[in-house]
C-alpha cells in the first residue's frame, strides 16, 4: 500500500485534531516570541513591544490585502475595537516586562490568567451568568497564582509579579473585547490589524523619547520576536477556525511547557517548589474547566 503524502494526511484528520495541532504551534511560537524578547537585552518595554507589533501590523495588512474581506462596520464597533487594542496593549507592555524580570515559565503562567479574567469579565460585559463551578475555577486560579508570585515583604520579584498579572488582566479584557467583536461580525485579521496599527502608534512616542541604541543581535532578536508573535496569530487564527474554543483552549496551556524548557535550556532557570505548585494549580484548573464544559455543551 503507497504511503500517503504528509499533507494529503494532514487534510485526512478530523478538524478538531487539526486545531489541537494549530493551537500548539502558537503555543510554542508564543514561547520562542517570549523567548526573543528576554534575549534582546536590557531595552525598554515600549521599543520592544513597538518592533513586535511593527511585524504583526505588516503581516496583518498583507492578509488583509490578499482576502479582502467585506468590513461593514457599526458605529459601536469603534469603540469596542479601541478597548481590545488599548488593553492589549497594556497586556503585552506588562508581559514584556513580567519577562524581563521574572522566570520566562512564571511571566507566562501570570500572563494564563487571562482566561479566568474574561470569565469575570463575561458577567461584567456579556451579561453572561457566572455558574458556581466556575467560581470555584476563579477563585482555584487565583490562589495558584499567589503561589507562583508569593507576595511578601521580601519578596524583590513582587513588582514584576503584580505587572505580569495586570498583563493578564489587559489580555483578559482585550480577549472579551474580542468576542464581543465576532459576535458583531467583525472580521479577525481587521482586529489584528486594528490592535496592532494601534500599538504601533501609542508606543512610538514613548519609545522616540526613551530609545535606547541598538546592536545588530538586538535588532534581529526583536524581529524575530514579532515574527514569532505573528506566525502564533495567525496559528490561533487557523485553530480557532477549526474547533471551537471549548474543545481545544485548554492545549493553549503548552505555552507553560515551552517557557519553562526555553528558561531552562538558554538561562538555566528552574522555577521554585512554590512555583511548580502554582503551575499544577492553575493547569489544573484550566483542565477541569475544559472537561466541564466539554460536560455542559454535551
Amino acid at each position: 500500500m503507497p504511503a500517503v503524502p504528509w499533507k494529503e494526511a494532514f487534510l485526512l484528520l478530523n478538524s478538531k485534531y487539526k486545531g489541537i495541532f494549530y493551537i500548539i504551534t502558537a503555543a510554542f511560537f508564543f514561547a520562542l516570541m517570549s523567548l526573543f524578547v528576554r534575549l534582546a537585552g536590557d531595552l525598554p518595554s515600549v521599543q520592544k513591544s513597538f518592533f513586535r507589533n511593527l511585524v504583526a501590523v505588516a503581516a496583518a495588512a498583507v492578509v488583509l490585502a490578499r482576502s479582502r474581506p467585506a468590513l461593514y462596520l457599526n458605529r459601536g464597533d469603534w469603540g469596542y475595537l479601541f478597548l481590545r487594542a488599548a488593553f492589549g496593549t497594556v497586556g503585552v507592555l506588562c508581559n514584556f516586562y513580567a519577562i524581563d524580570h521574572l522566570l520566562l515559565a512564571d511571566a507566562t503562567m501570570l500572563n494564563k490568567l487571562s482566561p479566568f479574567f474574561a470569565i469575570l469579565l463575561g458577567v461584567v460585559v456579556l451579561g453572561e451568568r457566572l455558574r458556581p463551578f466556575q467560581v470555584g475555577a476563579v477563585l482555584a486560579a487565583f490562589a495558584g497564582a499567589l503561589l507562583v508570585i508569593k507576595p511578601s515583604g521580601s519578596n524583590l520579584s513582587l513588582l514584576p509579579a503584580a505587572v505580569g498579572l495586570l498583563g493578564g488582566f489587559g489580555a483578559g479584557v482585550a480577549y472579551t473585547m474580542v468576542r464581543v467583536l465576532g459576535k458583531r461580525g467583525v472580521p479577525g485579521p481587521f482586529i489584528v490589524f486594528t490592535f496592532s496599527a494601534f500599538s504601533c502608534l501609542a508606543t512610538l512616542p514613548p519609545m522616540l523619547l526613551s530609545f535606547s541604541p541598538m546592536t545588530a543581535a538586538q535588532w534581529g532578536m526583536l524581529l524575530l520576536a514579532g515574527a514569532s508573535a505573528a506566525a502564533a496569530q495567525f496559528a490561533v487564527t487557523a485553530a480557532y477556525r477549526c474547533a471551537p474554543a471549548r474543545e481545544i483552549s485548554v492545549f493553549d496551556y503548552s505555552q507553560i511547557v515551552f517557557s519553562a524548557l526555553w528558561g531552562f535550556l538558554v538561562f538555566g532557570q528552574v522555577p521554585d517548589a512554590l512555583s511548580w505548585l502554582g503551575y499544577a494549580v492553575i493547569c489544573g484548573t484550566a483542565v477541569a474547566n475544559f472537561l466541564h464544559t466539554v460536560k455542559k455543551a454535551a
